[in-house]
């Protein structure tokens, strides 16, 4: 297990590539999932991007096996842990690969840390997600009726409906995945997003970015995202199809293929 100190927080992560890295011209690509999922969201991903990047994933607080702080939580303290864990693991520079509120993750990182974004995977996300009230209503019920009691209605948003009847093992355990995060951390991250607006972070991005969304979004939809590129300077917007809120599980092939494009045309592998 690979857990770091990250400001007194415990942060657990994995860090996988090639055993022959060269500091500085191995390139580092840095993962930081959605929420209510843990890093095991990227293991069809990185499977295939390892063999020749580093790829570092993480749980980010209050998620996975990573301290739960009582809530609430701000995306920067998020971004903070993120800072933390690159210091403690030595990483100047990385590609920010963020889901949902991952992506709003790595958008503030880019901007507290602009020399640290060398660039950035918006996937899923957008600069403004949902209002105050729908957020606050989210809050209110879980801490009533616990996750279980909204489980059903955010898998649907997750994924597409032939997943969800196709893969049905697969969305059990995502299933237990979403009900087990810690209250604090779902309820943290949840007034994290309440009280977000990246919409200045976006637009002073200087880093080439791209922005992917699953054609079938219940979350962000499509529009959304596509909104948030056109506010950050020379972003690309592309749509994977057939897949929901978390293409990355259900196209991780298209997913990748995304990733790679987007690396060889801005010289960044």
């Amino acid at each position: 297990m690979q857990v770091v100190d990250a400001g007194g927080l415990a942060i657990h992560y994995r860090d996988e590539g090639p055993g022959n890295r060269v500091p500085g011209e191995t390139p580092t690509l840095v993962f930081i999932n959605s929420l209510g999922t843990d890093l095991r969201s990227w293991d069809r991903v990185v499977v295939q991007l390892a063999q020749h990047l580093r790829c570092i994933r993480y749980d980010k607080r209050g998620h996975g096996l990573s301290a739960a702080p009582d809530a609430p939580y701000s995306i920067g303290d998020h971004a903070d842990d993120l800072s933390a864990l690159l210091d403690a693991l030595q990483v100047d520079t990385a590609i920010l690969c963020g889901l949902s509120v991952g992506g709003m993750i790595a958008m503030e990182f880019a901007q507290r840390h602009p020399d640290r974004a060398r660039a950035l995977i918006l996937a899923d996300t957008a600069h403004k997600i949902g209002t105050a009230e729908m957020w606050q209503e989210r809050i209110d019920a879980i801490a009533a009726g616990g996750l279980e009691s909204v489980a059903d209605p955010i898998l649907e948003r997750w994924f597409t409906r032939a997943y969800r009847q196709q893969q049905q093992p697969a969305l059990a355990a995502w299933r237990n995945m979403l009900c087990r995060t810690p209250l604090a951390g779902y309820l943290g991250t949840c007034a994290a997003i309440r009280d977000a607006d990246l919409s200045r972070a976006a637009s002073e991005i200087a880093a080439p970015t791209l922005c992917l969304c699953g054609d079938e979004d219940g979350a962000t939809p499509p529009a959304l995202v596509q909104s948030l590129a056109a506010l950050v300077p020379g972003a690309t917007f592309n749509v994977i199809e057939d897949a929901g809120h978390i293409p990355c599980v259900e196209q991780p092939r298209r997913f990748v293929e995304q990733l790679q494009t987007f690396f060889e045309g801005n010289q960044l592998v």
